[in-house]
């Protein structure tokens, strides 16, 4: 009954905003009962737009009238324009991923690379987020693979140091050459081997090839190696000729002939039901130097057009380094809003092309083409894994006597150091596949000391009066990590919110035993069963889930304990700090010059901060 007037204040509230709208320009989320954000759009006018969802019953596809359905609440962001809005929405799709939305099924943070090049002596690095800092980044990459090769090999061919020292080093501080220059891959800067002007070359060097522009780049070190040859340099004329052979050999493995020397990012498209693939084959100077392939989550109803705009906009949106050129499979609805878009993100302008002829349409069909290669793959992949997965559940519920078959799992463990920093942790799996965003994590609240028969038992009630409250459905089956002890405070915990029929099992990392309810010897279950492989990778991710948030509260705690109280170090600078030096030990043996070359804190702040520590 308190549900149903929730609702009915809930659709209160909806009419009462829907008189209201705004004629902006703006965001609009739609919410449903239980204030889940399941649609994020953009407007020119906001008021026109939502309207046209309530106007009528007949909408132009299944999918819009489902959307309508479960439409309970909404909530507006107001922009300045256009453009505005069209990031705003890019940014809430990635984050909310709302399930009426298009968007990246793989949507994790894509690797990047990033060249530090505000420091004297600048550094290569994989990372996985964008910071508003001076470096340079290049990305994203979806083979984490090739993009290792790829700094593999251009830290060695320019020689490009691998370490973390801070350089040129502290005064009174030395460090030692390690085996990277003895062997030939770094010029030994932290022993003033190599000035900072060479090492400078170096990195543009290396900045030009990660770009794509190949053939200004050997043109550069031809005009270098023929410098050094006449001054009699032969030792820097031969490692500049290497340099160059490697090069051209690699520009030869990419080079594919599309009849004009630019820079292009050719987008393709390749659909069947509601799987979707997107290729970015991306073109430097005439040269094909990669392929970014990306899953999508669609709807069948969705068009084509729809699919490669939101794709555009959420793949460009983290987009380091913009093409003169997207060509793109099919006409875009908002193509000048677009192109505006993308001159505010890259600073210069970038036109997007549908080319129906010529060699650019030609592009466009090769990427087309791998986009299909690559869909096929993952379709065949998938079915492959849905069988061996259907074979993991049949066999789970043959084997423990389950009354059906566990199609949904949710496993549960514990972690903690000790008598402190205990957490829980909750993954959920769907036919056999991790469903991360019904994952949840708990701080131990209600439980003193090391009692881990108690902090499951919580753990288990949080999670399952939450889900009640909500009125999500209860899984097939639960799991435990742990023995007798952990099977026995779940199931009282079950019990008592009135679950007493609830599928419930305890896996004991030990000898890998398998507890039921109301028996008191362990079920042997086959070593190389498929049961027994499915539960043990439910178990192991619930663990690595608890490991991970023990960690990040450890650290959390530990940072903080130590630089309370210092006065001018506030959340921020802690942040900045931890994330520069990583952990209070290594901010307590630098130096007061390394700590104040962090951002923020000055020469002063950084002897009370080290004073601080040295007195704790």
């Amino acid at each position: 009954m308190a549900g149903a007037c929730y609702s009915c204040r809930m659709r209160e509230s909806l009419t009462t905003k829907l008189k209201n709208l705004p004629t902006s320009p703006g965001v609009y989320q739609f919410k449903d009962v239980q204030g889940r954000i399941i649609y994020v759009g953009k407007a020119k006018n906001i008021r026109n737009r939502v309207r046209t969802y309530f106007q009528s019953n007949h909408h132009p596809d299944s999918k819009t009238a489902a959307l309508v359905e479960h439409i309970a609440d909404l909530d507006l962001i107001v922009t300045h324009n256009e453009v505005e809005a069209l990031i705003l929405e890019a940014n809430l799709v990635r984050e909310n991923k709302p399930r009426y939305n298009i968007h990246l099924k793989d949507d994790k943070h894509f690797p990047y690379i990033k060249v530090t090049v505000n420091e004297p002596f600048p550094r290569v690095m994989v990372v996985r987020r964008l910071a508003k800092d001076d470096a340079r980044y290049f990305g994203p990459y979806t083979s984490a693979g090739s993009m290792h090769r790829t700094v593999q090999f251009l830290t060695r061919l320019f020689r490009i140091r691998t370490c973390d020292y801070v350089l040129p080093p502290p005064p009174g501080k030395r460090y030692k050459i390690c085996l990277d220059f003895h062997i030939g891959r770094c010029g030994g800067p932290c022993e003033n081997l190599q000035t900072e002007a060479s090492y400078r070359q170096n990195v543009n060097a290396l900045l030009m090839a990660l770009a794509g522009r190949t053939k200004e780049l050997i043109k550069v070190l031809g005009e270098r190696m023929q410098q050094a040859s006449d001054n009699l340099r032969f030792e820097e004329a031969r490692q500049l000729r290497d340099q160059i052979e490697a090069l051209r050999a690699v520009s030869h493995k990419q080079s594919v002939d599309i009849g004009e020397v630019a820079d292009h990012d050719i987008i393709g498209l390749a659909r069947e039901g509601t799987e979707a693939m997107a290729v970015v084959m991306q073109f430097r100077e005439g040269v094909l130097i990669g392929r970014q392939e990306f899953a999508l989550d669609t709807d069948k109803a969705d068009a084509d057009d729809a699919v490669v705009q939101t794709f555009l906009t959420q793949y460009f949106n983290h987009q380091p380094n913009l093409p003169e050129e997207i060509v793109v499979p099919t006409e875009l609805p908002d193509l000048k809003l677009l192109e505006k878009w993308l001159k505010g993100v890259g600073g210069s302008p970038v036109k997007i092309l549908a080319p129906k002829i010529g060699d650019r349409q030609r592009l466009v069909q090769l990427a087309n083409k791998n986009a299909r290669l690559v869909l096929d793959e993952r379709l065949i992949h998938k079915k492959a894994m849905s069988d061996r997965t259907s074979k993991m559940v049949l066999s789970l519920k043959e084997e423990l006597g389950l009354p059906r078959s566990p199609r949904t799992i949710v496993c549960f463990d514990i972690s903690n150091t000790g008598e402190t920093d205990s957490v829980g942790s909750a993954v959920y799996f769907d036919n056999g596949v991790p469903k991360k965003g019904e994952y949840r994590h708990f701080k131990i609240k209600g439980v003193v000391g090391q009692d881990d028969f108690k902090m499951m038992r919580e753990v288990v009630g949080r999670y399952f009066y939450r889900r009640k409250e909500e009125e999500r459905p209860m899984p097939d089956l639960v799991v435990v990590d742990g023995g007798k002890g952990q099977l026995s405070s779940a199931g009282a915990e079950l019990a008592s919110l009135g679950m007493k029929e609830q599928s419930i099992i305890s896996l004991a990392k030990r000898l890998e035993e398998v507890y039921l309810p109301g028996r008191s010897d362990p079920v042997t279950i086959p070593k190389y069963s498929p049961a027994l492989l499915l539960l043990k990778r439910i178990r192991d991710e619930a663990h690595r889930f608890a490991i991970t948030y023990n960690r990040k509260v450890r650290s959390k705690r530990t940072i903080t304990s130590a630089l309370d109280g210092i006065a001018g170090v506030g959340k921020a600078r802690r942040e900045l700090l931890l994330r520069e030096f990583g952990s209070v030990d290594r901010i307590r043996q630098a130096t007061a010059d390394d700590l104040a070359r962090v951002k923020g804190i000055s020469r002063s702040l950084a002897e009370k901060i080290l004073k601080a520590l040295m007195s704790q």
